[in-house]
Protein backbone atom coordinates (compact mmCIF):
# COMPACT_ATOMS: atom_id res chain seq x y z
CA UNK A 1 0.00 0.00 0.00
CA UNK A 2 1.27 3.60 -0.64
CA UNK A 3 2.20 5.42 2.67
CA UNK A 4 2.43 9.07 1.30
CA UNK A 5 1.63 11.20 -2.12
CA UNK A 6 3.62 13.81 -2.98
CA UNK A 7 2.79 16.15 -5.43
CA UNK A 8 3.80 18.66 -7.70
CA UNK A 9 2.09 22.44 -7.57
CA UNK A 10 2.27 24.78 -10.15
CA UNK A 11 -0.23 22.83 -12.65
CA UNK A 12 -1.14 20.10 -10.37
CA UNK A 13 -2.64 21.26 -7.12
CA UNK A 14 -3.02 24.51 -8.29
CA UNK A 15 -3.85 26.93 -10.96
CA UNK A 16 -1.17 29.33 -11.04
CA UNK A 17 -0.71 30.38 -14.63
CA UNK A 18 -1.66 33.87 -14.00
CA UNK A 19 0.07 34.55 -11.38
CA UNK A 20 3.42 33.29 -13.03
CA UNK A 21 1.99 35.51 -16.45
CA UNK A 22 1.33 38.36 -14.68
CA UNK A 23 4.71 38.05 -13.04
CA UNK A 24 7.10 37.61 -16.01
CA UNK A 25 5.13 40.27 -18.18
CA UNK A 26 5.70 42.88 -15.05
CA UNK A 27 9.64 41.71 -15.16
CA UNK A 28 9.64 42.28 -18.71
CA UNK A 29 8.11 45.61 -18.82
CA UNK A 30 10.81 46.90 -16.26
CA UNK A 31 13.79 45.61 -18.29
CA UNK A 32 12.35 47.21 -21.28
CA UNK A 33 10.82 43.82 -23.50
CA UNK A 34 7.93 43.18 -24.96
CA UNK A 35 5.42 41.02 -23.10
CA UNK A 36 5.40 36.91 -23.57
CA UNK A 37 1.86 35.22 -24.26
CA UNK A 38 -0.15 33.51 -21.80
CA UNK A 39 0.42 29.82 -23.43
CA UNK A 40 4.26 30.73 -24.07
CA UNK A 41 4.23 31.20 -20.41
CA UNK A 42 2.71 27.72 -20.23
CA UNK A 43 4.88 26.09 -22.02
CA UNK A 44 8.08 27.62 -20.63
CA UNK A 45 7.18 26.58 -17.10
CA UNK A 46 8.32 23.65 -14.96
CA UNK A 47 11.89 23.73 -14.90
CA UNK A 48 12.15 26.82 -12.13
CA UNK A 49 12.36 30.50 -12.25
CA UNK A 50 15.65 30.66 -14.01
CA UNK A 51 14.55 29.12 -16.70
CA UNK A 52 11.36 30.42 -16.74
CA UNK A 53 13.06 33.60 -17.35
CA UNK A 54 15.74 32.44 -19.77
CA UNK A 55 13.22 31.04 -22.25
CA UNK A 56 10.63 34.47 -21.90
CA UNK A 57 13.63 36.91 -22.78
CA UNK A 58 14.77 34.72 -25.36
CA UNK A 59 11.48 34.71 -26.97
CA UNK A 60 11.52 38.37 -26.47
CA UNK A 61 14.12 38.55 -28.57
CA UNK A 62 17.64 38.81 -25.87
CA UNK A 63 18.39 35.77 -27.28
CA UNK A 64 21.75 36.45 -25.76
CA UNK A 65 20.64 36.98 -22.39
CA UNK A 66 22.27 40.11 -21.32
CA UNK A 67 19.17 41.02 -19.36
CA UNK A 68 19.14 37.90 -17.55
CA UNK A 69 20.63 39.28 -14.22
CA UNK A 70 18.53 42.56 -14.46
CA UNK A 71 15.47 40.73 -15.27
CA UNK A 72 15.59 37.74 -12.89
CA UNK A 73 16.13 39.65 -9.80
CA UNK A 74 13.16 41.66 -10.80
CA UNK A 75 11.18 38.72 -11.39
CA UNK A 76 12.50 37.28 -8.11
CA UNK A 77 10.70 40.73 -6.21
CA UNK A 78 7.84 40.73 -8.43
CA UNK A 79 6.72 37.34 -7.71
CA UNK A 80 7.58 37.17 -4.11
CA UNK A 81 4.54 39.97 -4.09
CA UNK A 82 2.50 38.14 -6.79
CA UNK A 83 2.79 34.26 -6.25
CA UNK A 84 -1.08 33.89 -4.85
CA UNK A 85 -2.46 36.23 -7.47
CA UNK A 86 -5.54 34.83 -9.03
CA UNK A 87 -3.94 31.31 -7.81
CA UNK A 88 -6.73 28.13 -7.25
CA UNK A 89 -6.97 24.75 -6.44
CA UNK A 90 -8.13 22.66 -9.77
CA UNK A 91 -11.96 21.02 -8.78
CA UNK A 92 -11.91 18.39 -6.78
CA UNK A 93 -8.14 19.05 -5.31
CA UNK A 94 -9.12 20.17 -1.94
CA UNK A 95 -11.45 17.22 -1.27
CA UNK A 96 -9.10 14.53 -2.74
CA UNK A 97 -6.58 15.70 -0.09
CA UNK A 98 -9.00 15.52 2.91
CA UNK A 99 -9.57 12.15 1.83
CA UNK A 100 -6.17 10.87 1.42
CA UNK A 101 -5.10 12.57 4.82
CA UNK A 102 -8.36 10.71 6.61
CA UNK A 103 -7.07 7.39 5.07
CA UNK A 104 -3.66 8.13 6.97
CA UNK A 105 -1.80 8.76 3.89
CA UNK A 106 1.28 11.24 4.62
CA UNK A 107 1.45 14.52 2.21
CA UNK A 108 4.00 16.62 0.45
CA UNK A 109 4.18 18.94 -1.91
CA UNK A 110 7.80 19.64 -4.17
CA UNK A 111 7.67 22.38 -6.59
CA UNK A 112 10.16 23.88 -9.07
CA UNK A 113 9.02 26.99 -7.84
CA UNK A 114 11.31 29.01 -5.49
CA UNK A 115 10.84 27.69 -1.52
CA UNK A 116 9.88 30.78 -0.12
CA UNK A 117 6.87 30.94 -2.57
CA UNK A 118 6.12 27.23 -2.98
CA UNK A 119 5.30 27.31 0.87
CA UNK A 120 3.56 30.38 0.75
CA UNK A 121 1.25 29.33 -1.51
CA UNK A 122 0.47 25.98 -0.45
CA UNK A 123 -0.03 27.61 3.26
CA UNK A 124 -2.43 30.43 1.46
CA UNK A 125 -4.63 27.84 -0.43
CA UNK A 126 -4.84 25.06 1.54
CA UNK A 127 -3.63 26.41 5.31
CA UNK A 128 -0.94 24.86 7.35
CA UNK A 129 -2.25 21.32 8.53
CA UNK A 130 -3.00 19.88 4.87
CA UNK A 131 0.71 18.79 4.26
CA UNK A 132 3.22 17.20 6.11
CA UNK A 133 6.27 18.45 4.36
CA UNK A 134 6.12 21.48 1.49
CA UNK A 135 9.55 21.97 -0.68
CA UNK A 136 10.06 24.47 -3.10
CA UNK A 137 13.84 24.94 -5.20
CA UNK A 138 16.53 25.42 -3.05
CA UNK A 139 19.93 26.76 -3.70
CA UNK A 140 21.77 23.69 -3.49
CA UNK A 141 19.23 20.69 -3.90
CA UNK A 142 19.13 19.63 -8.16
CA UNK A 143 15.57 20.39 -9.29
CA UNK A 144 13.32 18.08 -10.84
CA UNK A 145 14.09 15.56 -12.74
CA UNK A 146 16.56 14.72 -10.58
CA UNK A 147 14.97 12.75 -8.02
CA UNK A 148 16.91 13.41 -5.19
CA UNK A 149 14.75 15.67 -3.66
CA UNK A 150 12.06 13.72 -4.31
CA UNK A 151 13.65 10.44 -2.49
CA UNK A 152 14.65 12.24 0.57
CA UNK A 153 11.12 13.76 1.37
CA UNK A 154 9.84 10.31 0.83
CA UNK A 155 12.38 9.21 3.17
CA UNK A 156 11.31 12.00 6.00
CA UNK A 157 7.98 9.81 5.31
CA UNK A 158 9.42 6.41 6.18
CA UNK A 159 7.96 5.66 2.76
CA UNK A 160 10.05 3.54 0.50
CA UNK A 161 9.77 4.69 -3.58
CA UNK A 162 7.02 1.12 -4.35
CA UNK A 163 5.24 2.63 -1.49
CA UNK A 164 5.14 6.22 -2.71
CA UNK A 165 2.96 7.54 -5.05
CA UNK A 166 4.14 10.82 -7.01
CA UNK A 167 1.44 12.79 -9.08
CA UNK A 168 2.26 15.80 -11.95
CA UNK A 169 1.60 17.44 -14.44
CA UNK A 170 4.55 17.25 -17.09
CA UNK A 171 7.47 15.53 -18.63
CA UNK A 172 9.45 16.68 -15.71
CA UNK A 173 7.27 15.13 -13.42
CA UNK A 174 6.89 12.17 -15.38
CA UNK A 175 10.41 11.99 -15.70
CA UNK A 176 10.89 12.72 -11.77
CA UNK A 177 8.94 10.11 -10.18
CA UNK A 178 10.70 7.34 -13.02
CA UNK A 179 14.08 8.09 -12.02
CA UNK A 180 12.77 7.31 -8.32
CA UNK A 181 11.44 4.41 -8.82
CA UNK A 182 7.71 5.37 -8.18
CA UNK A 183 4.23 4.87 -9.52
CA UNK A 184 3.88 8.06 -11.14
CA UNK A 185 0.35 9.96 -12.15
CA UNK A 186 -0.05 12.63 -14.52
CA UNK A 187 -3.23 14.94 -14.80
CA UNK A 188 -4.65 15.86 -17.97
CA UNK A 189 -5.95 19.70 -16.58
CA UNK A 190 -2.46 21.11 -15.80
CA UNK A 191 0.26 22.87 -18.68
CA UNK A 192 1.40 20.15 -21.29
CA UNK A 193 -0.69 18.59 -23.78
CA UNK A 194 -2.10 15.26 -23.29
CA UNK A 195 0.61 14.14 -26.09
CA UNK A 196 3.49 15.58 -24.29
CA UNK A 197 2.14 13.73 -20.80
CA UNK A 198 2.36 10.05 -23.06
CA UNK A 199 5.22 10.36 -24.36
CA UNK A 200 6.04 10.77 -20.51
CA UNK A 201 5.04 7.30 -19.76
CA UNK A 202 3.25 7.72 -16.34
CA UNK A 203 1.44 4.62 -14.93
CA UNK A 204 -1.66 6.41 -15.87
CA UNK A 205 -3.02 10.05 -16.76
CA UNK A 206 -6.03 10.96 -14.80
CA UNK A 207 -8.93 13.36 -15.68
CA UNK A 208 -10.24 14.19 -12.18
CA UNK A 209 -8.74 14.05 -8.71
CA UNK A 210 -11.02 11.34 -6.99
CA UNK A 211 -9.36 9.53 -9.44
CA UNK A 212 -5.94 9.78 -7.27
CA UNK A 213 -8.19 8.39 -4.69
CA UNK A 214 -9.43 5.46 -6.48
CA UNK A 215 -5.70 5.04 -7.26
CA UNK A 216 -5.05 4.55 -4.07
CA UNK A 217 -7.92 2.36 -2.43
CA UNK A 218 -7.06 -0.19 -5.24
CA UNK A 219 -3.69 -0.59 -4.20
CA UNK A 220 -4.61 -0.53 -0.41
CA UNK A 221 -7.33 -3.45 -1.32
CA UNK A 222 -4.53 -5.61 -3.43
CA UNK A 223 -2.35 -5.46 -0.31
CA UNK A 224 -5.30 -6.87 2.21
Amino acid sequence: MYKACIFDLDGTLTDTLDSLHYSVGETMKEVGMPPITREQCREFVGNGAKVLIEKALRASGDEDLRLFDRAFAAYQRIFDANCTYRVTPYPGIVQMLEELKASGIRLGVLSNKPDRQAVHVVREIFGDACFDYIQGQKEGVPRKPDPAALLLMAEHFDAAPPETLYIGDSEVDGATGKAAGMDTVLVSWGFRSRDVLREADPMKIVDTAGEIVEIVKKREEEHE
